[in-house]
Parts: structure tokens; sequence; C-alpha cells
């Protein structure tokens, strides 16, 4: 009888243990396959879920922002009614009265403007008068300041009036100017042939002639540039270092310093008529100097101001 040990028939073969293990394997990976699927599916109706869910806070938040604008409206309505209407009517009116102030105003400065002081103060006279009627519906506290620039305004204009107008002044000498240059220019012309000198001084009287039309329409910068021009021109027919004057141009006076414009002004007025080209220089210094200015009225000042 043999010693040795036969291999039992119920172990598995190594075939059948591979085959084992592939199909346990083949199970795992499904396994896995389905759970994803699942973790898929859960996350898909998550989404879906708060997607939903802010959905429906959107269209919540729009009916409130849709109902707080309704209850807006309803009280700006309800404030509108319970507005008093004869204030909204006194409002209208004092408006109206200084719109209408503004219009008067205007038309005085207009008047200084051509020089009608006369008019102008009668004009303003009408507003003071205007502004003490009983219907007179503007704040009181801007009544009086307008009054008062009112009385300012007509004493100013009153002194204005008792003296020469700045820009008579300024025509006059510029006339004698011219007349002195016409008179150089015959005294100098011996021969028919012009000569650059002549030329220089023809050119100068044309620049005077514009000077005195912007005087005529109140033009200061204009009036101001034709006298410099002049001046410049007349500089380059001086020779001699003696004789030669310095090329500054002068400081204008202030709006504000009355006193000062006033000074030159006379000093205009008395000048002597001019002998020679370095006086009509000295002469053309002055009038830049003093060239008028157009001072506005302090009630167009108030009345301009964007508060009013």
């Amino acid at each position: 009888m043999s010693t040795e040990s036969k291999p039992s028939s119920t172990a598995p073969t190594a075939g059948q243990q591979r085959r084992q293990a592939s199909i346990l394997l083949m199970r795992l990976q499904w396994i896995l396959i389905v759970l994803l699927i699942a973790a898929l599916l859960l996350l898909y109706v998550s989404q879906q879920r708060f997607q939903n869910q802010v959905n429906e806070r959107l269209k919540s938040n729009e009916q409130v922002v849709t109902r707080l604008n309704e209850m807006d409206d309803r009280l700006f309505a309800i404030s509108q009614q319970s507005v008093p209407q004869p204030s909204t009517e006194i409002s209208s009116q004092a408006q109206n009265q200084l719109d209408l102030l503004r219009i008067q105003n205007k038309a005085a400065d207009r008047l200084l403007v051509d020089n009608d002081y006369k008019a102008a103060i009668d004009l303003l006279r009408g507003l003071q008068w205007q502004l003490s009627q009983s219907n007179n519906e503007i704040a009181p506290a801007l009544t009086i300041v307008i009054k008062q620039s009112l009385a300012e305004d007509i004493e100013r204009l009153q002194a204005q009036s008792a003296q020469p107008s700045p820009w008579q002044l300024q025509n006059i000498a510029i006339q004698n100017i011219q007349e002195f240059l016409h008179s150089h220019d015959r005294i100098g012309s011996s021969n028919t042939a012009l000569t650059r000198r002549q030329l220089t001084i023809h050119e100068v009287i044309m620049i005077l002639n514009l000077a005195s039309q912007a005087s005529n329409m109140r033009e200061q910068d204009q009036l101001t540039s034709y006298l410099r021009q002049a001046r410049n021109q007349l500089q380059t027919l001086i020779t001699g270092s003696a004789t030669i004057l310095k090329n500054k141009t002068p400081v204008p006076s202030k709006p504000s310093d009355t006193a000062a414009v006033t000074t030159k002004q006379n000093k205009i007025a008395t000048m002597e008529a001019p002998e020679n080209v370095p006086e009509v220089i000295t002469w053309l210094d002055k009038l830049i100097a003093s060239t008028p200015i157009l001072t506005p009225l302090l009630t167009t000042q108030i009345l301009d101001q964007p508060k009013i």
C-alpha cells in the first residue's frame, strides 16, 4: 500500500481561482460604477434644488422691491397732495418779481454803456419804488439788501454824471494826437515821395481811427490794443539813446480804484498838446493806463448770484 497522499478532488485549481478573482474584480467595478452614477444623480438633484431655492428668493426679492416702489410712489403722491397750494403760488410770484428785476437792471446796465446816466438813475429809482409796494412778495431780508445796493448805485452814478465821460476824454485825447500827427506829417513832407516816417505816421493815424471807434463802442480791450499798436509804431521813429523811452506796459487800474482812475482822467483832460513824437508816446502811455473800465452795478452782482 503506497504512503503518498493524493490531491483532493474538492480543492480549486489555479484556473478556477483566477476565474473567481476575475469575477470578483468585475463585480467590484460594477459596484463602483453604480456608486458613481448614484453620486452624480444626488449631486444633480441637490444642484437643481439649490437653483430652485435661489430663483424663489430672487422672485421674492423682486416682489419686495416692487412693493417698496409702489409704497414710495404712494408716499410721494400723498406728500404732493399735502403741500399747501398758496405757498407754491407765493414762491412763484416772488420768483417772477426777481426775474423782472433782473431784466430791468440789465436795461440799466445797457443805458450806462450808452452813457445815458439820467435814464439809468430814473430806472433804478423806479426799482426802489417797485420794491416798496405792498404786492412785493420777495423775502424781506433780500428786499433790504437790494434796496441798499440800489441806493449805492444811484449815488455812484450821480457822482459820475457830474464829471466828463472817460470815453469822451479818451476820444478828445486821440483826436488831439491825430491833429498833431497830421501837422507833423505836413511839416516833414518836402517832396512828393513818401518816406518811411510818413508811412508810419499815416499807419498810426489809421490805427487811432480804429481806437476812436472802439472807444465809441465801449470796447475796452480793443481800445487798449489799438493804443498799444500805435505806441509801438511811433516808438520805431525815435532814434538816439537819449530820446528812446522805456517800453513799459502801464498797469491798468483796478475797477474798485475809482479815485485813481478819476485822477488819471483829469490828467488826460489837462494835458498840453504834444509838440513831438516822444510826447505823443507819453500821451499814449497815459491813455493806456487810464482806459475806461465798465464797472457793473452792485445790484447786478447781487441779482446774478446763484442762490437768489
